[in-house]
């Protein structure tokens, strides 16, 4: 009997061109939606230059606090933020997790996996213009400095009250962010090389097996990295705006004790 020749569909060459039959933009356009809107938010708060410091509460946009009194007088009034920023923003920039999100929500290139791309075989990786994505695991070392501000902010949030010690909704939600900004940093492709990376032979490696054990847990956070990466993004924001509405009255910050 003879055999049955199926012809499948040829795929054409073209941007957007694919046989996947799901929504495959859903997920570009969400993240180009968010990322946009976060870089929105973040240059409103940076030139507002205000409501970003209340009791001991202050914003993850404006930690480490940086008196910005000398700039009066200029055009552009300059801000914490705007000088701080650029250090966390260096991270999630050069982020490995980031870049794939970025590249396809706004370079579609390609939009999505299986999905005709925008300028086809013309992809350079980081050797031309996104050179500068190689500094990825040096900004993790600005990114792990930034965590200690973040969790003194954290402790003066409870302790750093005229009265005493107070537990606190903000305090709460200050906790939260240094917490999820953490668990980001530290679940990093360039930590987890960092303290388990270039070693052929654990057992013969300087410290090598607490150097496995470190690595074992840190592959454990790597899996959800991604998770961690749009859980911080949003604990930034948010607590930046719980601050915000604290300091101007918008809200009233609940105390538990």
């Amino acid at each position: 009997m003879a055999s049955k020749t199926v012809h499948l569909p040829v795929l054409q060459s073209g941007f957007g061109n694919t046989l996947r039959r799901d929504n495959w933009w859903a997920g570009p356009a969400t993240t180009g939606l968010v990322l946009v809107t976060f870089i929105i938010y973040a240059t409103f708060r940076a030139f507002e230059n205000k409501f970003y410091l209340v009791g001991p509460y202050l914003s993850p946009m404006y930690s480490p606090l940086i008196d910005t009194s000398f700039a009066k007088g200029w055009p552009i009034p300059v801000s914490g933020a705007m000088l701080i920023l650029g250090g966390p923003a260096s991270f999630r920039l050069t982020c490995y997790y980031y870049r794939k999100a970025y590249y396809r929500a706004f370079a579609m290139d390609p939009p999505a996996c299986a999905v005709g791309e925008r300028n086809a075989k013309k992809y350079n990786g980081e050797t031309k213009l996104f050179v500068f994505q190689n500094l990825h695991r040096f900004t993790l070392y600005v990114a792990i400095a930034f965590l200690f501000f973040l969790w003194h902010d954290a402790l003066k949030a409870l302790i750093g009250w005229n009265d005493g010690t107070h537990l606190k909704v903000g305090t709460l939600v200050i906790t939260m962010n240094a917490t999820l900004l953490s668990l980001y940093t530290f679940s990093c492709h360039a930590f987890r090389h960092m303290v388990g990376g270039n070693v052929n032979s654990y057992s013969t490696a300087r410290f090598g097996m607490l150097r496995h054990a470190i690595w074992k847990k840190v592959s454990v956070l790597n899996e959800k990295h991604m998770l961690f990466a749009w859980a911080s993004l949003f604990g930034v924001m948010l607590t930046d705006l719980y601050v915000r509405s604290v300091a101007c009255g918008a809200i009233t910050d609940v105390r538990f004790f």
